[in-house]
């Protein structure tokens, strides 16, 4: 599906020679152990030769990849000098995380807003930061994903300001789509749209049958009550059975295709899967190609014999002796030959 493009393993060695291919070799050796999708994992190298040696120089946010390979070519005798730069950036100053700020934020391949839509994320996610780039930062989401977005899509924390988000009261969002409002007063100006599975700090209820909240950035804002649950008893509450799975999936029947989409405004294919599975409780991976590896694999044809309601349904092409696999479409499966 998306590609990042960023992401990629460069390998710019000049003057190659035997020590040039031992390098080479070691270096997409360590890509394929640690890092064999870029969209989840940053290993930017490059080796250059210089004089009697080779500079390996370039970017990762995998120390653990990073000593490998230095481990590994220093057994094979390569004079090598690390001048990796290792993510998270120190010019973050301490601020390492971040969480979403708004009812659905839009991350991108590269930082600019008309850069691909990579992936979006939902308000109260929480996020690693790596490095910056002007008003651009490079994000990592729960499920691993990496991208880049923009500063008024989240708000920047430091290890204990991230760890008083965590610990404080926070609570889920249910309907589908609502408004925050500045007063506890449902005619007051709004402060954000509000979607299913947004997560706010709880503050308390007021006499007008409002519930007081918080975002990540400070704002408080006022909804009815009743629309909120408290995020734990939410989170125990899930049962991701058939019946609750498909239940859910109806709901955003109508909604428009976005490639990208990631939330209940719009979404993709795997967006959809992902936003349904959320909302029962299921972390899923962003995309389709990383969703076909998760679960138990069913042996089906097209008489779909085997399938059961809410199973993922992928669609594409089966490897073969001359390609890889390729999954192009996920779908949930309805029953009785639906999806």
């Amino acid at each position: 599906m998306r590609i990042t493009t960023m992401l990629f393993l460069l390998v710019c060695l000049t003057g190659c020679g035997r020590g040039g291919e031992s390098l080479n070799i070691l270096m997409d050796d360590a890509k394929q152990d640690f890092a064999p999708d870029k969209r989840v994992a940053l290993f930017d190298i490059r080796g250059i030769k210089k004089g009697g040696k080779y500079l390996l120089e370039g970017t990762s946010n995998l120390p653990d990849a990073v000593a490998a390979l230095m481990e590994k070519c220093e057994d094979a005798g390569l004079n090598v000098e690390n001048r990796i730069h290792l993510y998270p950036d120190t010019t973050l100053e301490g601020s390492l995380f971040g969480v979403v700020n708004l009812s659905a934020c839009n991350i991108r391949s590269h930082p600019a807003h008309s850069s691909e839509l990579a992936t979006q994320a939902t308000l109260g996610t929480p996020l690693k930061l790596l490095t910056r780039q002007n008003d651009w930062y490079l994000v990592q989401t729960p499920d691993g994903y990496l991208g880049w977005l923009d500063e008024g899509g989240f708000t920047p924390m430091n290890e204990a300001e991230m760890k008083a988000w965590k610990n404080a009261r926070k609570v889920v969002y249910l309907p589908q789509f609502g408004f925050a409002y500045a007063l506890p007063d449902m005619t007051s100006q709004v402060v954000s749209d509000l979607l299913a599975g947004n997560i706010l700090r709880y503050i308390g209820e007021t006499e007008k049958n409002l519930t007081e909240l918080s975002f990540p950035d400070g704002r408080k804002a006022f909804v009815p009550a009743g629309t909120t649950k408290d995020y734990a008893e939410w989170l125990d509450s899930r049962n991701p059975v058939a019946d609750n799975i498909l239940s859910t999936a109806d709901e955003f029947i109508g909604r428009p295709y976005l490639w990208g989409g990631t939330s209940g405004k719009a979404m993709d294919c795997s967006g959809f899967t992902k936003t349904v599975f959320f909302l029962n409780g299921i972390i899923l991976p962003r995309d389709a190609s990383q969703q076909v590896h998760i679960g138990t694999d069913i042996a089906v044809d097209t008489s779909l014999e085997g399938l059961l309601p809410g199973d993922l349904l992928f669609f594409g092409k089966k490897a073969t002796a001359d390609q890889k696999e390729k999954i192009t479409h996920v779908a949930i499966y309805r029953g009785n030959g639906k999806i």
